[in-house]
């Protein structure tokens, strides 16, 4: 099993695949590519990957691309820990979640790029575009944790990984957020499948 990755370990989407296979305890190589150096348009991987994007799992010469399809093979076709909910509502939720996340708040995607996470980047204070977005997300998230204690379906989900992403580019940067939406992030930031994610050694900050 083999999962192509972004060589900066800052791609959101790889992490969620990433942190998906070592929930289910899977032996599994990882392949960066050169994405600053359109590695991803080469044809040899436009040839393994329809969209040209990564992450790119390959499993057993089957080769799917994007990261919400990747994580819902990957729970349906191995034991483990159960990366959405069981129930048929809560699973949608996770899937909604995860959805929105990746269409949607591009002010914050676009000033707090995921170098402030994991490189410690330093950005300008948020435009009013990116603020709005930051309200929206947080009004959201604690609708989303209302009743809830440190995961958003009562159990982990992979959808807490999504939603903690988006949180840390505001949270790690040090822009103000809610407490409980902090201590929810930081509190999945900690789960060891994303640490080995965190913990990948990284090309100085001054390449980006």
């Amino acid at each position: 099993m083999l999962l192509y990755v972004d060589s900066n370990f800052a791609s959101p989407y790889a992490l969620v695949a990433y942190v998906s296979l070592l929930e289910k305890g899977l032996t599994f190589d990882v392949k960066p590519l050169e994405i600053f150096a359109n590695a991803q348009k080469e044809s040899a991987y436009a040839a393994t990957s329809i969209t040209r994007r990564v992450p790119t799992l390959i499993h057993d010469h089957f080769a799917l691309s994007e990261s919400s399809a990747i994580c819902e093979y990957i729970d349906e076709s191995f034991d483990g820990t159960q990366l959405y909910p069981v129930g048929l509502r809560d699973r949608a939720r996770a899937r909604q979640i995860q959805a929105w996340l990746r269409s949607d708040l591009m002010p914050i995607r676009e000033e707090r790029p995921t170098f402030v996470v994991f490189s410690g980047a330093k950005r300008p204070a948020l435009s009013p575009q990116a603020i709005e977005a930051a309200q929206k997300l947080f009004a959201a998230a604690l609708q989303l944790l209302e009743g809830r204690t440190e995961y958003l379906f009562g159990e982990w989900s992979i959808a807490d990984v999504d939603l903690a992403m988006m949180l840390q580019r505001l949270v790690a940067h040090g822009d103000s957020a809610p407490q409980r939406l902090v201590d929810y992030a930081n509190h999945q930031w900690h789960r060891p499948s994303v640490q080995r994610w965190i913990n990948h050694s990284r090309p100085p900050l001054t390449e980006y």
